[in-house]
């Protein structure tokens, strides 16, 4: 029987799954919405196409593996990494939460503390897991 913990845990790991997926499937089917967000916030003037297809496909890999908890070391540090650096290109966003509808970019903070958290519990994240 699994314990508390590790139902939490596995909440945990399966929620942030799909919502990293939904960010690595956008990259297949609005390409265009990829290279506008790289333009604003990484400063990357015109990331082709393809270069969203890349991209995608190794988030889509990632997100099988985190999901099945494999390679937990990698797999976590991976979305733990791509997450925090993506909260911090919005820091100045986070800091005017109410100039437009900029309040909605502080939900990548408690998104940021749940992936620091399985991060440094995935020892611990045993439950429905191959890893």
């Amino acid at each position: 029987m699994p314990t508390n913990t590790q139902r939490a845990l596995f909440a945990l790991r399966i929620s942030i799954a799909v919502f990293c997926s939904v960010w690595a499937i956008e990259k297949f089917v609005k390409p265009e919405t990829t290279a506008a967000i790289w333009s604003k916030f990484y400063l990357v003037d015109r990331l082709p196409t393809e270069v969203a297809y890349i991209i995608g496909a190794i988030q889509l890999l990632a997100v099988v593996l985190f999901a099945l908890g494999l390679f937990k070391l990698w797999t976590y540090g991976f979305f733990l990494t791509i997450h925090a650096l993506g909260t911090l290109s919005t820091w100045q966003i986070l800091i005017t939460p109410y100039q437009g509808s900029n309040h909605l970019f502080v939900a990548a903070i408690p998104l940021l503390g749940a992936l620091l958290a399985l991060f440094l519990m995935r020892r611990d994240d045993t439950w429905l897991s191959l890893g």
